[in-house]
């Protein structure tokens, strides 16, 4: 992977992000090494996973230990030094070791490292790493949502301006031919964009390169969404529960089970209408 810079001029949470972002490019130079010579495999489950996500899982988490002994960790996958930290905190890392793990199987390029950081409940600040594609976008809250690729310097992520429905642009999970989409059908958009990852749809909002994410999944987890929620809020968008109420990380099962919507902001009331009527 390549270096990067970031702009650190007060930026808020300037130590955590520079630790989570340590730790994505150790994990991201781990993950992509397996993945250039991983097989692929073209049919894939929803819930593949490989030694892959518990070493890079592992990578990250004792990174973040040794840097934040006193912080919680939440994680998907069952490794050693995730009960390893204290529990009732305030303060708690959510990680997503490769999200999108049928692309990173089918060897499509579409999964990322996603490292997510929530204080009291709040999602605070976001880093999710495309290895592929060299390509980081990462926020903190109130220090903006930026992107660097390879070497390159930090540009600033701003969210679309599309004032309403029409013309919308979606991004999806891949659909299953022939098998209507409830998200498609209740949107109606202009323009579909199908990719794995939801870290990656949520920094395709981020960056103004769709519109709109719907996760209407019945039942998800803090670290699928809690990284990339903070790149949408930090560009200008809006991230809620599919009812429009906020969205709380960190505590109980660290399940996500009434649905999310980001948006650009300027839509979101209207896709939460839509959404929950259907």
């Amino acid at each position: 992977m390549a270096a990067r810079v970031i702009d650190e001029d007060a930026m808020p949470y300037e130590r955590e992000l520079k630790e989570a972002f340590a730790a994505a490019e150790l994990a991201g130079r781990y993950v992509k090494a397996e993945y250039e010579s991983f097989v692929p495999i073209p049919n894939a489950p929803a819930t593949f996973s490989t030694h892959v996500d518990r070493e890079s899982q592992e990578i990250i988490l004792k990174y973040l230990r040794a840097a934040f002994p006193e912080d919680g960790l939440v994680a998907e996958e069952r490794t050693p030094t995730l009960d390893q930290g204290p529990k009732g905190t305030d303060r708690v890392w959510i990680v997503d070791p490769i999200d999108g793990s049928r692309g990173f199987a089918m060897k499509n390029g579409e999964f990322s490292v996603m490292i997510g950081f929530a204080v009291g409940g709040q999602a605070v600040l976001g880093v999710v790493l495309e290895p592929v594609l060299d390509r980081v976008t990462y926020a903190t809250a109130g220090g903006g949502c930026w992107v660097v690729s390879g070497a390159g310097e930090p540009t600033r992520c701003r969210v679309t301006e599309r004032p309403t429905m029409d013309g919308l642009v979606v991004v999806v999970s891949h659909l299953k031919p022939g098998k209507p989409s409830r998200i498609v059908t209740g949107l109606n958009p202009a323009r579909v964009v199908e990719t794995f990852s939801a870290g990656i749809k949520l920094a395709m909002v981020a960056r103004g390169d769709v519109d709109v994410y719907v996760n209407n999944y019945p039942n998800f987890h803090d670290w699928d969404v809690c990284a990339g929620h903070v790149l949408v809020e930090e560009a200008g968008g809006r991230v809620t529960e599919t009812s429009g109420a906020p969205i709380v990380y960190g505590h109980g099962e660290k399940a996500q089970r009434l649905g999310m919507i980001a948006t650009n902001g300027r839509v979101h009331d209207e896709v939460s209408k839509r959404m929950m009527a259907k």
